[in-house]
C-alpha cells in the first residue's frame, strides 16, 4: 500500500536491493577514485585510533563521525564529478562551479575533521 507520498513500502527485497546499489557505488569509488582510496585507508587507521583516543563514548563519536563525513562527501563529489564528466569534457563555468564546490565540500570536511581532532585530543 503505498504511503502519503504515493510510495510503495520497502520490503526486504527492495532493501536487499538498495544495499546492493549501496555496494556498488562504494567499489566504483575505490576502483577510480584515487581521493577515496586515500580518504578510506584514512579512515582505516582513524577510526581505531579514534576508538583507542576518545576518553569517553561521546568523544569516540565525535572523533569518527567527521572522518565517516568526509567519505560520504567524496563520494557525493565524484558523483556530481561522474554526471558532468558524463556530458562532455568541455569547459562550461556551471559545470566547474559544480565540480570546485564539491571540492570544496570535501575540504571543509577535512578541516571539520581536523578541528574535531585539535580540540578534543590537544586542547
Amino acid at each position: 500500500m503505498p504511503d502519503q507520498f504515493g510510495h510503495l513500502p520497502r520490503g526486504p527485497a527492495r532493501t536487499l536491493k538498495a544495499f546492493v546499489w549501496s555496494m556498488q557505488g562504494l567499489k566504483a569509488a575505490w576502483l577510480h577514485e584515487s581521493s577515496f582510496r586515500l580518504e578510506a585507508v584514512m579512515a582505516v587507521v582513524m577510526v581505531p585510533a579514534a576508538l583507542w583516543l576518545g576518553q569517553t563514548g561521546i568523544e569516540r563519536v565525535l572523533l569518527i563521525l567527521p572522518v565517516l563525513m568526509v567519505l560520504a562527501l567524496e563520494l557525493l563529489n565524484s558523483a556530481v564529478e561522474a554526471v558532468i564528466e558524463r556530458y562532455g569534457a568541455e569547459h562550461h563555468e556551471l559545470a566547474g562551479r559544480a565540480k570546485d564546490m564539491g571540492s570544496a565540500a570535501v575540504f571543509v570536511g577535512l578541516l571539520a575533521t581536523v578541528g574535531t581532532w585539535l580540540l578534543i585530543l590537544v586542547f
